[in-house]
Formats: C-alpha cells, sequence, structure tokens
C-alpha cells in the first residue's frame, strides 16, 4: 500500500491504494501519455494519477450501448432510494401540497402533471441511468500555472479512453470467442469469425477517417490560399458580427419576422404579438432530454437525426460514429476554452478502432471535438443576435419556429430536409478540424446553417466536448442542449471558484423599478388582447398581475422603512418568504404552473415586443428622458424573464439559499429603488445531479488548496475512498523564487496593544490608518528600486485601492516635499485597475510600456524602468491574466480581503455554515440523533411553519457538546479564511508561468506570518517561502522586516542579471 506518488513535489491524499479496472488489474500504469513534448515528473505523476483514478473498478455503464460492440466490463451500484423526506420549498406552496421540491425549479421544470393521451399505455421511463445511490469517482487536483496542465489532463484522459475503447473491443471479441468455442464451433470457424467482426468495425471506421481527412485536407489548401490565413493556434480572429450583419438584418427584418415595424393593422399585431391558446398539458416531460426546447424544434431536430445527443434517429445519409464514453471538459470562459482547444491541437493519440492484426500498433487518429455554447455566441440570423440578450435571443429563435409564422418568415439557417447536406458537412467539418467557438460561427456562416442546432449532429462521434460553467452546471442548461453526463467523465477546469460558480448560475433578482415596468407592460397588454385571449390565457395573466402586485407592495413596504433612515432597513434578509406575496391572494397561486406557463406561451418575448412596438409608434425623439429611458432599457434581458427568474428561485429548497433586501442608491434625479436577491448558500444540491451520474468528476486548477472544502460542500455523501486529491509542486528549480512576508519595518516591532506602531495591520478596522499606509508606500517605493520591469501589486478591494491612492497623493510633510504618488511615479509607470474601465486597455498600456526599447518619462521628466500596476484580488486582473516573464517580476499583496462580516450575505452564509456544521457531526454521531434530525441542511427560519424545526433545535441543543457553538463558528470562520487564501493563491498565480520564468512574491500583512495562514498557502509558496528564509539567514540578513526583505530581493535580482 502506497500512499504516496515516490516522486518529488507530488503530494497524493485520499485512497491509499489504487483500484485498477477489473480487466486492467494486473497490467501496470502506463508510461506513454502520447504527451507532444518530454513531461515533467510531476506531470508524469499528474497524468497516472488521473489515469488510475479513471481506471477505477466501478463504472458507470455510457448512456447508450456502443452498436458496433457492448462493452461487459463495467458494473452498475444497484439503486438506494432514499429514506430521507424531503425539505420544505424556500416559498411555502400551500396549493401544491403533492409536490415534495426533490425536483427543484432550476434543474428540472417542475409543473403539475397530467397524463395525456399520448402517454397512456408507456411504461414510465427512468429519468437516469444511474441509481441515486451511486456516486462518480472524483479527484481533486492541483496543478500550479506554468506546470502544464491542461496538457495533462488532456494526455492522461484521452489516453485512457482510447485504451479502454480498444480494451472493451478486444474483451468482447474474446467473449464471442469463448462463446463459439463452449458452443462446439471448429476452430477455422471461430477465427473466420473474429476476423471478419474485426474487418467490418475497422473498415467502418477507416472510411469515417478518410473522410475527415479529405475536410482536413481541403482547410489546410483554403488556410494557405486565403491571403489572411495564418496557422491554427496563432492569433485568434474575432467574431464578425460587425457593420454587415446589421446591414444584412436590416434588410431582411421584414424577411425574417424582426418585428417592430410601425403602421400595423389590428391583424397583424395580433398575429405579431397575440400569444398562442395553450392548456396546461403538463409542461415539459422530464424524461425528455429535449424538453426544454419548443415543439416545433423537437421534431425539427428529429427529422434530420438530431432528436437528442445520444444519437440519430432515422437512417439518413451520411456516416456517423458511434456513441461511446464522452468527456466534458469545462471551464469559467470561451477564452479559456479556445486555450484549451489550442492544447488539445498539440498532441497525437492511437486510434481507438482496431487493427486488423491486434498484434498490430494502432494508426493516429485525430481527436473529435466539439464546442458547445448558447444562442448568443452561435446564432448567425443577424436579425436575431442583434437583440443582444440571451433571453431576446433564445425567445425569438423558439419563435420563428412556430407553425403559425408565415413560411418566408421562418430563420432560413435552421436545419432542414433542404439543407440536409450542408447539416452533414458542418457536422464532418467540426469532427475534422477541432474547432473552437469561433470556427462554428464562422463555418456556420459559410454553410448557411445554425451552428446551434447543427452542432449537435457532432455530439455522437465526438470524444470532447467543451462548454461553458453556465451550460455544465444546471441541469436544465444541459437538457436544452440534449447532452446526459449518465457514464461519462467530467473535468471541471480552474475549479478553484467552483462553489462560486453554482451559486452565480443560480442567482435571481428584482428591482422595484422592474416591477413597475412589469406592471405596465402587462397592463398594457392585458388591456388590448384580454378579449383575444382564451380563459386559460385569461387566468393565467392576471395570476401574473397578482404576483408582480404582490412583489411590488412588499418592496414598497420596505422601501418606506429605509427611508426612515435606520441601517437595518437599509438591507437584510427576508427571513419568511411567504411575505413577499400575501397581498392579493398571490400566495395561493401554484408558481410552478405559472412558470411554467411564462416559459412555454413565450409571453415574455410578446409582451416586451409589444410595448416596444407601442413606444416606438408613440416616439418622440425630441423628448430627451423618453429617449434615454429607451437607451438604457437596450441590451437588458424582457422584465418578464427577470421576473421568472425570481419566481423560480422562490420555489427552491428552503436549505439551499435565502433571499436578500437592499436599496440601491438611486443616479441623481432618479426615484428610490430597491432590489430583492436570491443567493444560494448551498451548493451541494445543485451539483448533486452531476457527482450521482457521471462516472469520474475531475476538479482541477492551480489555487485548489486547501481542499477539504470542496469534499464538505460538493461532495459530502461520497466515501472517503472515491475521493482522490492530489496537490503538485512547480517546475521551477527553487533559485528562480523569492517569497517574503513582510509584517513589520522593523525586524522585531515594539508591541504596544499587541500590534506596534510599524506593524502592518490591514484589517478592515485599522486599514484606513493614513500612517500605515504610507509606510505602505515606501515599501513599494523600496521595490520598486531594485525590482526590473513590471511590477503588479493587489489590494484588498476596488474601494481599498482609491483610499490608498487618495492618501499618496495627499502631501504629508514627513514624507518630504513630494507626495507619495510622484515618488512612486518616478521610479515605475503608474497602472490602476478599475471597476468601470476596460481592463484590456489598462493592459496593453502596460505591457507597451515594460516592452518599449525606449524608456517613458514620468510626468516630472525623470525617466522610469519599467511600470507598476495596482490591481485587486478577485479583481479583473486577478484570473485569467498572463504576466509572464517581464510583466510580473514581482507580485504584491496588500492584506487579506476577508468579506464584510456584517453584511446580511455573510450572516447568512454563516448561519449555514454553522448549522451545516451541527448536521454533519449529528449524523456522524448516530447515538445522539433522532428521527427529526434527519431535516434539511440549514432549518427553515423559526417563523415559518414547520413544526419539527424547534423541536429539533432543542434535540441539538441537549445533545451537543458544551462547545459546539465555538466549534461551529470556527468552521464558518475557516471556510472564509480559506476561501480569502485561494482568491490570494489566485492573485500570486499571475506570475511564475513556466519553467524558466522567476519573479519575487512579496506579502505585506502581520497575518502573512502566522503558521495557520502560511498553511493555506500552495505548498510551492511555502517551500519558496522557507529557501528564501533560509538563504537569508546565511548571507546574514534579518529574516523579517523591510531592511531584510530588501538585502534578500536585491541580490535575488541581482544573481538574475548576473546570470
Amino acid at each position: 500500500m502506497a500512499s504516496t506518488l515516490p516522486i518529488p513535489d507530488i503530494k497524493v491524499i485520499g485512497p491509499s491504494f489504487i483500484q485498477r479496472d477489473s480487466q486492467n488489474a494486473d497490467k501496470p500504469l502506463p508510461t506513454d501519455f502520447n504527451h507532444p513534448y518530454t513531461p515533467y515528473p510531476i506531470q508524469t505523476a499528474f497524468m497516472q494519477t488521473l489515469y488510475s483514478v479513471l481506471d477505477r473498478t466501478v463504472a458507470v455503464p455510457p448512456n447508450t450501448t456502443n452498436t458496433a460492440f457492448s462493452s461487459t466490463a463495467t458494473t452498475l451500484i444497484p439503486s438506494k432510494p432514499s429514506k430521507s423526506p424531503s425539505p420544505p420549498p424556500l416559498f411555502n406552496m400551500t396549493t401544491v401540497p403533492t409536490v415534495h421540491m426533490l425536483n427543484r425549479a432550476t434543474e428540472d421544470k417542475v409543473t403539475s402533471k397530467t397524463a395525456t393521451s399520448k402517454d397512456k399505455g408507456k411504461d414510465k421511463v427512468p429519468t437516469s441511468s444511474v441509481s441515486k445511490g451511486h456516486h462518480a469517482q472524483i479527484a481533486l487536483f492541483e496543478s500550479p500555472t506554468g506546470t502544464g496542465k491542461s496538457l495533462s489532463l488532456i494526455c492522461a484522459s484521452l489516453t485512457w479512453l482510447r485504451n479502454h475503447k480498444r480494451l472493451q473491443f478486444e474483451s468482447e471479441m474474446e467473449k464471442i470467442k469463448q462463446q463459439m468455442e463452449a458452443s462446439g464451433e471448429p476452430g477455422w470457424m471461430v477465427e473466420s469469425a473474429l476476423k471478419r467482426k474485426r474487418q467490418e468495425l475497422a473498415q467502418r471506421y477507416q472510411e469515417m477517417e478518410r473522410t475527415l481527412e479529405r475536410i482536413r485536407e481541403r482547410e489546410r489548401e483554403m488556410e494557405k490560399e486565403s491571403e489572411k490565413g495564418q496557422a491554427r493556434g496563432g492569433k485568434r480572429r474575432k467574431l464578425d458580427r460587425g457593420k454587415g450583419d446589421e446591414e444584412e438584418g436590416d434588410k431582411k427584418k421584414m424577411g425574417s419576422g424582426g418585428g417592430g415595424s410601425r403602421g400595423l393593422t389590428a391583424s397583424d399585431e395580433d398575429k405579431e404579438f397575440l400569444i398562442d391558446d395553450w392548456t396546461d398539458q403538463g409542461g415539459f416531460d422530464e424524461n425528455d432530454p429535449m424538453g426544454q426546447l419548443s415543439k416545433e424544434t423537437r421534431e425539427l431536430l428529429e427529422k434530420v437525426g438530431m432528436g437528442t445527443a445520444g444519437g440519430r434517429k432515422g437512417g439518413e445519409d451520411g456516416l456517423v460514429a458511434e456513441e461511446g464514453i464522452k468527456i466534458f471538459y469545462t471551464s469559467r470562459t470561451h477564452s479559456q476554452l479556445t486555450q484549451f482547444i489550442q492544447e488539445l491541437r498539440r498532441p497525437e493519440f492511437p486510434a481507438s478502432v482496431p487493427t486488423l492484426d491486434a498484434q498490430d500498433d494502432p494508426a493516429k487518429e485525430i481527436v473529435k471535438q466539439i464546442p458547445l455554447s448558447s444562442r448568443q455566441k452561435l446564432c448567425i440570423n443577424p436579425s436575431v443576435n442583434k437583440l443582444g440578450t440571451l433571453a431576446a435571443i433564445n425567445e425569438r429563435c423558439q419563435s420563428l419556429q412556430q407553425p403559425k409564422t408565415p413560411k418566408e418568415h421562418r430563420c432560413p439557417y435552421l436545419p432542414s430536409a433542404t439543407n440536409l447536406k450542408a447539416t452533414h458537412e458542418f457536422r464532418d467539418t467540426a469532427l475534422a478540424t477541432l474547432p473552437d467557438i469561433e470556427d462554428l460561427y464562422q463555418t456556420g456562416k459559410q454553410l448557411k446553417i445554425c451552428p446551434y442546432y447543427a452542432s449537435r449532429s457532432a455530439i455522437p462521434g465526438a470524444e470532447v466536448i467543451t462548454l461553458p460553467y453556465p451550460l455544465l452546471l444546471q441541469k436544465s442548461a444541459r437538457e436544452a442542449l440534449g447532452i446526459k453526463l449518465q457514464g461519462n467523465i467530467v473535468i471541471i477546469d480552474e475549479a478553484h471558484n467552483i462553489m462560486d460558480a453554482v451559486s452565480n448560475v443560480h442567482a435571481a433578482e428584482i428591482k422595484y423599478t422592474d416591477l413597475k415596468r412589469a406592471k405596465l407592460s402587462l397592463a398594457m397588454y392585458y388591456q388590448r388582447f384580454h378579449q383575444k385571449l382564451n380563459g386559460e390565457n385569461r387566468v393565467m395573466v392576471a395570476q401574473l398581475q397578482r404576483v408582480v402586485e404582490a412583489l411590488g407592495v412588499y418592496i414598497k413596504s420596505r422601501l418606506d422603512q429605509a427611508a426612515k433612515g435606520l441601517k437595518e432597513d437599509q438591507e437584510g434578509i427576508v427571513y419568511d418568504a411567504n411575505l413577499l406575496l400575501t397581498t392579493g391572494g398571490a400566495d395561493q397561486i401554484n408558481l410552478y404552473k405559472l412558470i411554467s406557463y411564462v416559459q412555454e406561451s413565450k409571453l415574455a418575448f410578446k409582451i416586451e415586443g409589444y410595448v416596444s412596438y407601442c413606444e416606438e409608434e408613440s416616439r418622440d425623439t425630441d423628448d430627451e428622458e423618453a429617449e434615454k429611458e429607451i437607451k438604457k432599457r437596450e441590451g437588458t434581458p424582457p422584465v418578464l424573464h427577470t421576473l421568472c427568474s425570481f419566481l423560480t428561485a422562490l420555489t427552491n429548497l428552503s436549505s439551499e439559499g435565502r433571499i436578500f433586501f437592499e436599496k440601491i442608491p438611486p443616479p441623481r434625479g432618479e426615484i428610490q429603488d430597491m432590489k430583492l436577491s436570491y443567493m444560494l448558500l448551498s451548493p451541494t444540491h445543485a451539483f448533486s445531479s452531476i457527482a450521482e451520474s457521471a462516472r469520474a468528476v475531475i476538479l482541477a486548477g492551480g489555487t485548489m488548496s486547501p481542499m477539504e472544502d470542496y469534499k464538505a460542500h460538493l461532495f459530502p455523501d461520497v466515501p472517503p475512498e472515491k475521493i482522490t486529491t492530489l496537490s503538485c509542486g512547480h517546475v521551477i528549480p527553487k533559485e528562480n523564487l523569492c517569497v517574503w512576508t513582510l509584517g513589520s519595518i522593523a525586524p522585531n516591532p515594539k508591541v504596544d496593544t499587541g500590534i506596534g506602531e510599524d506593524c502592518f495591520d490591514f484589517t478592515f478596522s485599522k486599514r484606513s490608518n493614513s500612517n500605515m499606509i504610507n509606510r505602505l508606500g515606501l515599501v513599494l517605493l523600496n521595490l520598486c528600486s531594485v525590482v526590473p520591469d513590471g511590477v503588479v501589486a493587489f489590494f484588498p478591494s476596488y474601494g481599498y485601492l482609491e483610499e490608498v491612492i487618495q492618501v499618496w497623493k495627499v502631501h504629508d510633510q514627513a514624507m518630504g516635499p513630494k507626495t507619495m504618488w510622484e515618488r512612486l511615479e518616478s521610479k515605475k509607470a503608474l497602472f490602476m485597475d478599475s471597476k468601470t474601465e476596460s481592463s484590456d486597455q489598462t493592459l496593453q498600456k502596460y505591457s507597451d510600456v515594460i516592452h518599449s526599447e525606449v524608456r517613458p518619462l514620468s510626468p516630472s521628466g525623470a525617466r522610469v524602468k519599467g511600470a507598476m500596476l495596482l490591481s485587486v484580488v478577485g479583481g479583473k486582473m486577478s484570473e485569467g491574466i498572463n504576466f509572464s516573464d517581464r510583466l510580473g517580476r514581482c507580485v504584491i499583496v496588500v492584506g487579506l480581503p476577508y468579506p464584510n462580516p456584517h453584511s446580511p450575505e455573510w450572516e447568512a452564509r454563516r448561519e449555514y455554515l454553522e448549522e451545516n456544521f451541527v448536521e454533519r457531526y449529528n449524523a456522524s454521531h448516530p447515538t445522539t440523533t433522532t428521527a427529526a434530525a434527519a431535516q434539511p441542511v440549514i432549518p427553515p427560519p423559526s417563523n415559518t411553519n414547520h413544526p419539527s424545526s424547534s423541536s429539533r433545535n432543542r434535540h441539538h441543543k441537549n445533545n451537543k457538546p458544551a462547545n459546539m457553538a465555538k466549534l461551529a463558528t470556527r468552521a464558518s470562520t475557516v471556510f472564509y479564511e480559506n476561501a480569502t487564501l485561494r482568491a490570494v493563491n489566485q492573485s500570486i498565480g499571475r506570475a511564475i508561468r513556466h519553467q524558466n520564468d522567476y519573479a519575487a512574491i512579496v506579502l505585506i500583512d502581520h497575518r502573512y506570518e502566522r503558521d495557520n495562514v502560511r498553511a493555506r498557502l500552495p505548498g510551492w509558496i511555502r517551500e519558496g517561502w522557507e529557501e528564501t528564509q533560509k538563504m537569508a539567514k546565511e548571507e546574514g540578513k534579518a529574516p523579517k522586516g523591510l531592511q531584510g526583505m530588501m538585502g534578500r530581493v536585491n541580490m535575488f535580482f541581482r544573481t538574475k542579471k548576473q546570470n
């Protein structure tokens, strides 16, 4: 039993041994992962660990069985139905007592279902092939930026996938052989049957590869002929959605159903804005992965063989790859996905197809990858993509597919029987060329086929599917795209912020001004069309009006309270969500049915379109206020979409989140405003649909430590033996890193009340001290004097950065004749990250100064050496930005960016964390629990009607240890300390981007000198700090204070200059 891999700088935590797939148990781990370069030892260890995780014994079968052969090498965990009661919804749905909230509205479009005639007689199909008892293999990988993490993920996962496919085939061949021999078939017949089977499959794959190779050859010829063609992986072009599309959109505005034209007749208005007759047929079928799409879209996709991601329907012409295990790779932004695809183009992998002779080495085979995205990124219809917002584009796209839309007004780019050849060409091009989103968009434009829909035809043949966070993390988004995770591999990159990402995709808010506009819009629409709406439509629109009125009354009462000036009335927590809809009996309305109605009927788009049309008809361009209001709304989603998102949040589990109210400072001349916002506190349930269905879930990032938070809040029910964690060191030699923690100016400051006068204490209550801010300026001034090229300094917040700069710009007699800002300007050109200005422009100017051959002039006329960029931890410059080499020779972090402990969000989060700690404690001590303990992670608010709440709290109080409150408080404190240090670690990681890079890291705050804080820094930073301390002592320098720091930093850069 080996607890660690025998490679330096690697720490493997988790299973004390690696279980292998039963058919691989006697085979050693591969040493060749098809890496395009010679991998570093830590990269080899990374790939071996990941390969082992994917190769575990227990696996979930893929979502469809391969028609070429059926795997028998995997097993499925038997179903274990949950016995725990269902937590209550955030909003008490008194009219729907049978809905237990197991399917949350944010994940499944829950409706009150009634059986229809077409459903009668059909067997209920399970929504998932994976039981609730299943848990994926979980792996948490930490590999610092610059250590080749992306290539390691690619090489290990795809090497395993290709090996697994070949092994499946060989295993099936052996099974057939044994069956034929057992039945008494002669040997020559057995060998002939096996040879024929092998030849059939090999020929099919070879035919596909020849087709794809012809496409790749054509692509290469086009690149050579194009005057602007550039080598792949070079500078990327921008999406061509400029003036040409605008003009084309104007020309096709009427032809493509652009709407909003002037002078419509009453009949035209009915056709354009009247919603179809609607009856409650049960909403979406939750067993249908395409259930969120319109009926017309589903029928259209099925006609051209794109009904689901599970494969094609029908027998259309064209090559189609067989379905198999897929790798779903997700990252935070499209630019990060593009970088991943560029890395994916580097390695070559052996083919997954069997050779004619089992002893022959397999040939090379290109990786088949397809990127998925929203209509907002892929729509090529000018009259639709010009709408800007995702909600508006989605609504408009689906409305153009309705049967009542005249044929000449429908979107001409949708896949259909008439453009089937273009659909197949799009699919084959995508599978042959490793495209990114921009490539798909351009291919769709060239072939005049919709990339959003046509890309689905490539999913069955794809091995790797790339998509951004929101499309993976929301179950509803996955179903809208028709993708399933069952039996597949999920890789989440940049996973240090995954918990925040889960919360963000489920967040929602609504403002008082939004509700006022919604009320006015609904009234206008109802007044114009109420006589033409059928009975069900009229009832549902009226219910929506009542909900809007109730929410408006609640916020108005809060605004009136806030006007009194009391601090607690300006922002806070809505502990009883039922109070939101008490006006007009709105609390008796079935929100599930109402939400489903708004989504299915396209009511939001119809109302927004009609109101915009009315405003356009009565528009007075001389009315500046009206014009300003119209421009302000441009590019914002329809207000009813915002309302619907918030109503969906109300149906969430009470254990999952909280609703907050906050007064919004109004712009000059505008009325007072207030917003209600929903924040997801627990990512556990939202993430469970991934962990309970995938074969393996891999979380990877450069700053994942400490990893206990991910286990506790994303995988609390996963057995420890199914979780592997690995933390890698850096690839740079130790002499390329200098790390210093600066707690004070003097090595041993005088201690008065715990903090000496020359100490750096950037806690919230003390950080505004002007003397300390000026001492900070002196430190930066000294560093700028010895650090060449670029210095990047990170501050706790944008507000504090502005405060510091204001102090530096004020003349201080003790600092001499010049202000601190002027003294800094004489050393380096200064740039500041701003919340409102473009970061791209700031970065470009910063880079230009550093790489300029002529040293720029300071405002005083002196020549400066390099530049300093003042940024913010967690800001635009702290993630995804590459400050390699000269751009980041020194990274400075000022203070620790802890959140405001008195904010309502922090208080709600703290309550959740503390209650969660108690729940987990009781779960781990079953002798002290009762049946009442099986409740939501967060107990319902005390003023809601849940009888078990008080009894449970009394039970906890009677059974918990005497120091349970302190332990729970400590647990919440540790969580936020971890989150804060992860943000700091992410900022540190902007420097040191490759093996030959070098930089100094300076952490300024006395808290960084504490062992418990340093323990949360990445291992390579801790080792760098220990090495720096050792060298300082050897050089006779003090291991603390400004003088010791400057001596070590000066020697560090002097040595680098000499080398």
